[in-house]
């Protein structure tokens, strides 16, 4: 299950995201998302754990570096089409 967690300290690393999930089965990467621009997170990103719910439910609330997270599961955007353009 892809989850989501919000409210990253501006400095979290994909590496250290992998580290806090770890105990989940991690099956895939972490992704700290950044601005294209400047580099910098946006204070979100995404990680694939095999244990979703129990992640979600364990971790949600919890502390990294000082801030709360906020830990769901992931939802995909819907795909915006040009119909009738």
């Amino acid at each position: 299950m892809q989850i989501y967690v919000g409210n990253l300290p501006w400095t979290t690393t994909e590496e250290e995201l992998r580290e806090f999930f770890k105990d989940y089965k991690i099956l895939g990467p972490a992704k700290v998302i950044r601005d294209h621009s400047t580099g910098r997170s946006k204070g979100y990103g995404f990680v694939e754990v095999q244990e979703g719910i129990k992640a979600i439910e364990d971790t949600d609330g919890k502390e990294l570096k000082g801030r709360p997270l906020r830990v769901n599961k992931a939802v995909r955007k819907a795909q915006v089409t040009n119909e009738g353009a």
